[in-house]
């Protein structure tokens, strides 16, 4: 992730967390070195949210994603939870 975060014209979703976890057994803390490193590498300009639905509805909620980025995100900045939640998007997509 790093090696692409080099390119300054990619754009990372985070998506499909929970999917990719033990689906009965997950906690939210089992996310936080992964998001970690794309919030190193890709910095809160280039990451925008994603809830990886309709699979999500496999072993959890929108909201049970949602919280986990933002309980990661609480405590930046307001701009920059707007850019991860919606503005990054629109700027990417257009």
């Amino acid at each position: 992730m790093r090696k692409i975060a080099q390119h300054q014209n990619v754009f990372c979703k985070v998506s499909g967390l929970v999917t990719e976890a033990d689906w009965k057994h997950w906690k939210a803390d089992d996310f936080r070195p992964y998001l970690d490193v794309l919030f190193d590498a890709f910095g809160p300009n280039r990451l925008m949210f994603g809830s990886d639905w309709p699979v999500v509805c496999l072993l959890g909620t929108y909201r049970h994603v949602k919280q986990l980025v933002e309980t990661y995100v609480k405590d930046f900045s307001q701009a920059d939870r707007e850019k991860i939640f919606g503005g990054n998007a629109a700027l990417f997509y257009g």
